[in-house]
């Protein structure tokens, strides 16, 4: 019997392991998303937001936090391995595209992630959509994710490491992370709620 691998059977091997690093699958099993897609919306936007904070920059950032309505967001902030913000401002409708939220909306999958809000509002043309990614077991939150279009804005935030859903909101403002609407949050207490009776 010849144990010898032919040239073949390793090419099939290497294609394998290629295609499970970057399969649709793999690549929603990490918190950190790909938002390069979004670049190209600076050109268009009258006002552009970009954070990349992680790292070194990430516990720099904290340090500024020294208000006492920031303690609780200290907290948060201090656990995270990354936060990645663009917010796009636009003068007219129409210069973003459907398919550009949905490059975005895509790596949001199933079985890792998921969508615990959605909120819209008719009347204002807007959509705010939150998802979770947690542990294999069910548990620990590992990352969130933010999506808010509006006709004139888009806004995505990829918040990166363990984060208490329920103190979310002392996020908002700070960082480019938006202050999301009524509808929003009140969908997210109720959300809330529920998660926590499922722990």
């Amino acid at each position: 019997m010849n144990l010898k691998p032919t040239r073949m059977g390793i090419n099939i091997l290497f294609g394998a392991i290629l295609w499970g690093a970057f399969s649709p699958l793999a690549c929603a099993q990490n918190p950190r998303l790909d938002i390069q897609n979004l670049e190209a919306l600076g050109q268009k936007a009258s006002e552009v937001v970009d954070v990349n904070v992680d790292g070194a920059l990430l516990k720099l950032a904290a340090r500024f936090m020294t208000d006492e309505d920031d303690r609780e967001g200290l907290e948060i902030v201090k656990n995270l391995k990354g936060v990645y913000v663009k917010s796009f401002e636009f003068t007219k409708t129409g210069e973003y595209s459907p398919a550009d939220v949905e490059a975005i909306r895509s790596q949001l999958q199933k079985p890792s992630w998921s969508r615990i809000v959605t909120a819209q509002s008719k009347r204002e043309g807007e959509t705010t959509e939150i998802y979770i990614m947690t542990a294999s077991d069910g548990g620990a939150v590992l990352g969130m994710a933010i999506i808010d279009a509006e006709p004139r804005e888009l806004t995505v935030v990829n918040i990166v490491g363990p984060i208490d859903i329920d103190k979310l909101s002392q996020l908002e403002g700070k960082m480019g992370i938006p202050r999301l609407s009524g509808a929003a949050k009140e969908s997210s207490r109720k959300t809330e709620e529920k998660y926590d009776k499922q722990k």
